[in-house]
């Protein structure tokens, strides 16, 4: 879930309104909170099932992998969590899994 930043309010003598208003925009950061806390995919609004082949990225941005898999030969098998970004293009970001 990404957070609107977009956080009009109504206008001043609109009470109710301002009310239902605020309460919406702290639902949604306490939601959003939540689940960064958890570590939950959903949280990470930049996931993708493979690094990105366009865009404007600085050094040590990370792309989280939305389809996680075991990949590689019995004895050596990895997760690839995600991809850092290097001066150089994305590297994968893996996990042994000790299979």
């Amino acid at each position: 879930m990404r957070i609107s930043n977009d956080a009009r309010l109504p206008m001043a003598d609109d009470v109710r309104g301002l009310k239902k208003r605020l309460y919406e925009l702290v639902r949604d950061i306490v939601n959003q909170l939540n689940a960064v806390s958890e570590n939950k995919a959903s949280a990470c609004t930049n996931a993708a099932t493979a690094p990105p082949a366009t865009g404007n990225f600085t050094p040590g941005d990370f792309v989280k992998n939305s389809n996680p898999v075991e990949l590689g030969s019995a004895g050596s098998k990895y997760v690839v969590e995600g991809w850092t970004y290097l001066a150089t293009g994305f590297v994968q970001k893996r996990f042994l899994t000790g299979n």
